[in-house]
């Protein structure tokens, strides 16, 4: 009847929720810190108070979540996500921010997104808690469709997907050589010099793709020396002379770890731009703390902005 409460627990649906994760009783207990049985019994219960079978027990392999179960943990998820919210809205101050955001961040804009986010960010808002993870590119795309990250700072080049995008900032690539290379004195250098020239290839995705993408562009096969997927290991190398790089963020630091100096030259023809984005879950993008971080990233400096290209 309209206004019946369910007889079934929040309890039950977090039980629930663990088991379907987990894949067994036993992990979802271990996860819970509760006995198996604990977990088993109250799996009976909402399947009881729901009418529907909502998962297979096989002894010694596991659980199968039956088509019914399979939809009853989405909705799970996301009752027990509005209830948090609906506890975290009731011990804030009106207009207060308040609880937890799980963040994820390409490696290279690591140092340009994380010093503002968990300084300046953090004392504005200081009861939300930021988690912060770094990861390749396409497991950060994989997190946020899945709602294990509620946002990531990605690379906008091979993101798969996702429900809510915001462009932040956008980079131009530039060559960098050490400052003693021939061609660190030029005012510009072309993609056929550069074939001359051995490359120190920063090889992680999109980063490596996007470099070489611009040759293939123009026809162009690059002399790569060595790879590295250590954004600093290239730089480093750059630094020694033993090959240019070309890289899209625009570090501060002009020089090496080893304390080289580097110098950046632009690429003519220019290429295009590769932009900075957010994305987003759908469900955390309502969320109005996550809304006030993508707000703050519009705001951080992502690196020096590229000079306009030449007329």
């Amino acid at each position: 009847m309209p206004g019946a409460v369910p007889d079934l627990t929040l309890r039950q649906l977090a039980y629930f929720v663990a088991v379907a994760d987990h894949g067994s009783f036993a992990a979802a207990a271990a996860e819970l810190f509760v006995s198996p049985s604990a977990v088993a019994d109250s799996v009976s219960d909402l399947e009881t108070a729901l009418g529907a079978q909502l998962c297979i027990r096989r002894r010694a392999h596991g659980v199968t979540l039956t088509s019914a179960g399979t939809r009853a943990a989405e909705d799970a998820k996301r009752l027990l996500e509005q209830a948090r919210e609906f506890q975290l809205s009731l011990v804030s101050e009106p207009g207060e921010l308040v609880g937890p955001i799980a963040v994820g961040c390409y490696p290279t804009l690591a140092p340009s997104a994380l010093p503002p986010l968990l300084d300046g960010f953090s004392r504005a808002h200081p009861r939300v808690e930021l988690r912060v993870i770094e990861a390749s590119q396409d497991v950060l795309c994989r997190e946020v469709a899945a709602g294990a990250l509620d946002l990531a700072f990605v690379f906008e080049t091979l993101v798969t997907e996702v429900p809510v995008r915001r462009r932040l900032a956008a980079l131009r690539a530039y060559a960098l050589f050490a400052a003693h290379h021939p061609l660190a004195t030029a005012p510009s250098v072309t993609l056929e010099q550069l074939t001359e020239e051995e490359l120190i290839l920063f090889d992680t995705p999109p980063s490596d793709t996007h470099m070489l993408s611009l040759f293939s562009a123009r026809g162009l096969v690059p002399r790569i020396r060595h790879r590295t997927g250590s954004f600093e290991a290239a730089r480093t190398l750059v630094g020694r002379g033993l090959g240019y790089g070309i890289f899209v963020h625009r570090p501060a630091n002009t020089a090496s770890l080893e304390g080289n100096p580097l110098v950046a030259v632009e690429i003519e023809p220019a290429v295009e731009p590769v932009g900075i984005d957010a994305i987003c879950s759908a469900r955390a993008a309502e969320l109005p703390r996550v809304r006030a971080l993508l707000d703050f990233a519009a705001g951080i400096p992502w690196g020096p902005a590229a000079p306009p290209p030449r007329q």
